[in-house]
């Protein structure tokens, strides 16, 4: 167990280790905890790409199983505007339809960031017609991204007027998501569903609570750190810290920001963690001031692309990155770790991966 060495203007002194400790317990990573609580937690996991979200859960959850891993869970955009797989009974916290004024509102006369554009083709009457379309075609079953354009084809939609609707970057299916009318389906292939009938909090409220679930689930965190998760400025940050029991903490000049969930730090920094590409312990935190990833080994993590990959943690520090293919595990190494860490690895990665055939070392 790592001790508090002492305290400083009306906060704690912790080490390096001891937030680490704190991080990795409060995101469920070294004691794990049932699905839909990592998820509430967790404000979910964030899912471009299915295979990651289902392998941050995995490693989170003590009750994972494949076959029931994704009921009552949701897909749709959430934080930083990205694609979150998350609890369905957290819909009216992510999904807030402009105060609730536009929760299923097929009226699009109004400004939004998709008809400003250049490109944009669908005139109010046309994307309100579409949506009544999709909407209809979706009762009796979800469906793929193709299947809806065809359905959309066969109504009369042109090729400019599809570009809009369905943008690569959301257009207006996202806009129909974020007005509570579908969910993607929690899938790898793009397809979508219609969305359950909820209630939107206010944003403001909601804000309040997702960081209320940050500083205690994800945190110690400094303001930095809260503005890079939620794409948010430092007076917003600060305004929430205000409302909230936080207590802080110092470590190197920077003050991390916290709130005591009574959670025990008892249990020790676990010597190896298969990381989720997009993983939510990366992701909560200012990527150039991380605790775990090396400034000279950040590009290998966070590609230019930006994809976020797989990380491999021993001992609490990322030392390398991970790809599993057709049951072979490759691990392009960082730095270099003894024989007997690389058993460790392989003995973790047997017991995540049973089919595994080999697992294999790459300097």
């Amino acid at each position: 167990m790592i001790h508090t060495e002492g305290r400083k203007k009306g906060g704690l002194i912790m080490t390096i280790e001891e937030l680490k400790l704190r991080q990795l317990t409060n995101q469920h990573l070294i004691t794990p905890a049932d699905k839909m609580t990592v998820l509430h937690d967790l404000c979910g996991v964030q899912a471009q790409f299915m295979a990651n979200a289902m392998h941050a859960l995995k490693i989170r959850c003590f009750d994972y199983r494949e076959d029931s891993v994704k009921d009552g869970v949701v897909k749709n955009w959430t934080v930083r505007g990205t694609v979150h797989v998350f609890a369905e009974d957290d819909l009216p916290l992510f999904i807030h339809c402009n105060n609730g004024r536009d929760y299923r509102r097929n009226d699009w006369h109004g400004e939004s960031f998709w008809n400003q554009r250049d490109t944009w083709a669908l005139t109010p009457e046309r994307q309100t017609y579409f949506v009544n379309v999709i909407m209809e075609a979706l009762q009796s079953s979800a469906l793929t991204r193709e299947e809806l354009k065809d359905v959309c084809r066969q109504k009369g939609m042109t090729g400019p007027e599809e570009s809009s609707m369905f943008d690569g970057w959301g257009g207006g299916i996202r806009e129909m998501c974020e007005r509570g009318f579908m969910n993607y389906v929690v899938q790898e292939e793009k397809a979508f569903c219609l969305s359950p009938a909820f209630t939107p909090i206010p944003e403001g409220e909601a804000r309040l609570e997702m960081a209320r679930r940050y500083f205690t689930h994800m945190g110690p965190s400094t303001v930095h750190d809260a503005m890079y998760y939620f794409h948010a400025t430092a007076a917003q940050v600060k305004d929430w810290l205000s409302r909230l029991p936080v207590s802080t903490a110092e470590c190197e000049g920077r003050t991390y920001y916290y709130i005591d969930d009574h959670q025990a730090y008892d249990q020790p920094i676990p010597k190896c963690l298969f990381l989720a590409g997009f993983d939510q312990l990366l992701l909560a935190h200012e990527k150039r001031e991380s605790l775990f990833l090396s400034p000279e080994n950040r590009r290998e993590i966070f590609n230019l692309a930006g994809i976020v990959m797989p990380a491999l943690l021993v001992n609490g520090e990322v030392v390398g990155k991970w790809k599993k293919k057709n049951g072979k595990l490759s691990i392009t190494m960082f730095k270099s770790v003894s024989q007997q860490e690389k058993n460790i690895i392989s003995d973790v990665a047997g017991s995540l991966w049973g089919e595994l055939t080999s697992v294999k070392f790459e300097e």
